[in-house]
């Protein structure tokens, strides 16, 4: 890179970075149709007849396609290019949305729960992978937030809402938002062109596997998608059951926006801070908050007939920080990890994390509250939050402050 070159890439933001704007408008189009439906789908259940096991399910199936569909996004995308895989992502994310209007049948809605999970694996590593080859890693902790602004915006307004909406104006209206992501088509060619056509940096080769040894290659990764998993399980319960598990809609309604809305604001705050003072300083505290939260989510919701609305605004607080916190952290840790020859792969592991989480909390608390309470499930996903904690002490290759 030139001097002049070097020089202009300072000067610019991330928001206006070559690329970044494209990658912005698709993961926020993608996510909306993506958010819009992953609290809604499993009420469609209930409405159904499903129970909270079957509802938890749902997003389950989701998630699982999701993580299996991960697995292959690297591979795709060095034979079939950008532009294929991403067109293909979002088709697959957002044409199952309007089906969903014929039948609250279980069965239909796992089906379409699992195209719709391999379209948003391909999205997620896409997005995250994109975010790498278009920014320098001295400025990767301020990209990482504004695209998990672009994330996280969307899940504020649609996560919290949907469910609302769905009960009071009918769920066609969300599932309308639900094929969103067709709409960031145009957006996915304009990166793929972007992609295809000028990489990152001739140090920064595209597309490649890991170079440290085989399988040995992925072992840097498994602390930052563990500790990622713990706190997604969290949020995953949360935002899939918050429609149930508590009598006062007003309180819920209220505790997702909390949720969210936190989670969007930290996911992108925790960039900066990353940038400057590492991110070791910041995992201890976000795991602790992620428990404590849930303890107090969980108390609220002790008693079926009153919901504590303090303590259920609380705990959602508190998790929605260390919900988009630990995102942001994790990420960055998972670039380090690897070096800049793996992002597609640290990309794809990282996503496993983040999905395999939000499923297994809709799981967990789905089956523990069908055969105990919310309340006891919730506690049991604090406890298993909890267990990270060792993971955050460790020290990692490059997530010291920058200098």
């Amino acid at each position: 890179m030139t001097n002049a070159s070097a020089d202009s890439a300072v000067r610019q933001t991330v928001w206006s970075t070559t690329g970044m704007p494209a990658l912005l408008l698709l993961t926020a189009t993608g996510f909306s149709g993506f958010a819009a439906l992953l609290p809604t789908v499993p009420l469609r259940a209930v409405h159904g007849g499903a129970d909270a096991a079957g509802a938890g399910s749902v997003n389950a199936v989701l998630m699982l396609c999701t993580v299996l569909a991960q697995t292959m996004v690297p591979t795709a995308i060095r034979r079939l290019g950008w532009r294929t895989t991403l067109v293909c992502g979002m088709v697959l994310l957002g044409v199952p949305a309007l089906p969903h209007l014929l039948t609250a049948d279980l069965g239909v809605l796992l089906g379409l729960a699992a195209v719709r999970g391999l379209g948003f694996g391909v999205l997620t590593v896409c997005g995250a992978t994109a975010v790498a080859e278009l920014v320098e890693p001295a400025r990767r902790g301020k990209a990482v937030g504004a695209y998990g602004l672009a994330i996280a915006g969307p899940q504020f307004i649609l996560v919290s809402t949907a469910p609302w909406v769905a009960e009071n104006l009918g769920f066609g209206f969300v599932f309308a938002v639900g094929a969103l992501p067709l709409l960031g088509i145009p957006s996915a060619l304009r990166l793929a062109r972007r992609l295809d056509g000028h990489p990152a940096g001739a140090e920064d080769p595209p597309h490649r596997e890991p170079v440290a040894g085989g399988r040995a290659g992925y072992l840097p990764l498994l602390p930052p998608m563990l500790l990622l998993l713990g706190v997604t399980t969290a949020g995953g319960a949360l935002i899939t059951f918050a429609p149930q598990m508590s009598s006062d809609p007003t309180a819920t309604l209220a505790g997702l926006l909390l949720l969210t809305g936190t989670a969007a604001v930290s996911r992108w705050r925790f960039g900066s801070l990353a940038d400057r003072y590492g991110t070791r300083p910041f995992r201890w505290p976000l795991v602790l908050g992620t428990a404590l939260g849930l303890t107090l989510t969980a108390w609220a919701v002790a008693s079926p007939e009153t919901t504590g609305v303090v303590p259920l605004l609380a705990g959602a607080a508190l998790v929605g920080v260390s919900y988009g916190g630990l995102q942001n952290l994790t990420l960055v840790d998972a670039f380090a990890a690897v070096g800049p020859r793996s992002s597609g792969v640290a990309s794809a592991v990282w996503n496993i994390g983040f999905d395999a989480g939000t499923g297994l909390g809709a799981l967990l608390v789905g089956h523990l509250a069908t055969g105990t309470s919310f309340s006891l499930a919730l506690l049991a996903t604090a406890v298993l939050s909890l267990a990270t904690l060792p993971l955050t002490l460790a020290r990692r290759r490059g997530t010291a402050p920058a200098v």
